[in-house]
């Protein structure tokens, strides 16, 4: 007899670590059942996916109850760029809390595997550097970007008591920066935002004196780490910081797009916006030891790819590009 493949649910698995996800699965013989409700998805980042029978999508707003059968659930769906979940910070505050409630709730009536896509920004502005997990973080609970980072904490709450009190299997992960193609352009985020402008010759726009951190992760390392955390055993748990610990200043980075687009953007300089971390790079020792996980993507080449994609999107729009 044939063996059943492994029927995996992706919330938000059209958007951009969603498709990447979903085409990685579907890579390794599993049957995909993407749910998304195109707020920042869209189909067109499925690509190939879209005619294989291993992928099913259904178009449906986590907020609101889902009956399906899987075998494990990845629960990415929340806006994870600041202009769109600024946007409605009610329903984003949603995405995340009853989201969560959700799909936990869906876990624990099939008895599912479930992993959430937290993220670094629990640690809001941090007052420890790196960041590793059994820091607690410095978020406003009060702030513009609190919808996100409180409902991003809330939902891990979620997830430790549904453990505690359903004896659910999950994993929680935290990620820290990621990029590569299938960014959306104008999303707020500084990799896109920055290679926008460069391909455009616009001022490239830096909040703040520019001495800010960050530190990048490619996507495809991003998703080699989110699949071995949801293979590991039910006493691997989290939550575990999963990122690149290649840190770097915004005035260093937007020096490096300019340098590989070959583009005329000078550098403009705006105030800073409030609440937004000083610095942010992971400790990721518990990824390496649990998981025999790093980041293998230099930054120089991922941004690379993410140009080429750019450019070809640029293009395909009637936009101009620098090179």
């Amino acid at each position: 007899m044939l063996a059943r493949r492994k029927r995996i649910l992706v919330t938000g698995g059209a958007g951009f670590l969603g498709s990447h996800l979903c085409e990685q699965l579907i890579g390794a013989g599993s049957e995909v059942l993407c749910v998304d409700n195109f707020y920042t998805g869209a189909k067109e980042n499925l690509g190939a996916l879209l005619g294989s029978p291993q992928l099913e999508i259904i178009r449906h707003d986590i907020t609101f109850p889902l009956y399906v059968e899987v075998d494990e659930i990845f629960n990415l769906a929340c806006p994870a760029s600041p202009i769109y979940y600024q946007h409605d910070p009610v329903q984003t505050t949603k995405t995340s809390v009853h989201g969560s409630i959700n799909m936990l709730g869906l876990a624990k009536r099939i008895r599912a595997k479930i992993l959430q896509a937290s993220t670094s920004e629990v640690y809001g502005d941090p007052e420890t550097h790196p960041q590793d997990e059994t820091y607690w973080g410095r978020v406003n609970p009060i702030g513009p970007r609190s919808c996100y980072d409180e409902g991003k904490r809330c939902a891990e709450t979620l997830f430790f008591d549904y453990r505690r009190q359903h004896n659910l299997s999950i994993k929680v992960a935290r990620i820290f920066n990621t990029y590569g193609p299938r960014m959306r352009p104008y999303d707020g985020r500084v990799v896109s935002n920055f290679i926008v402008q460069a391909l455009t010759n616009q001022p490239i726009t830096i909040y703040g004196d520019g001495k800010q951190t960050r530190s990048f992760c490619y996507v495809d390392d991003m998703i080699d780490g989110l699949v071995r955390l949801m293979n590991t055993s039910d006493g691997v748990v989290g939550p575990m910081n999963l990122g690149n610990p290649a840190e770097i200043t915004m005035v260093e980075l937007a020096a490096l797009v300019i340098e590989l687009t070959g583009s005329r953007s000078e550098i403009n300089f705006k105030p800073l916006p409030i609440d937004d971390p000083r610095q942010r790079q992971p400790n990721i020792k518990m990824a390496r030891d649990t998981l025999r996980w790093a980041p293998t993507v230099p930054l120089r080449d991922g941004l690379d790819k993410t140009i080429a994609f750019f450019e070809t999107l640029m293009i395909a729009r009637g936009a101009g590009a620098a090179r």
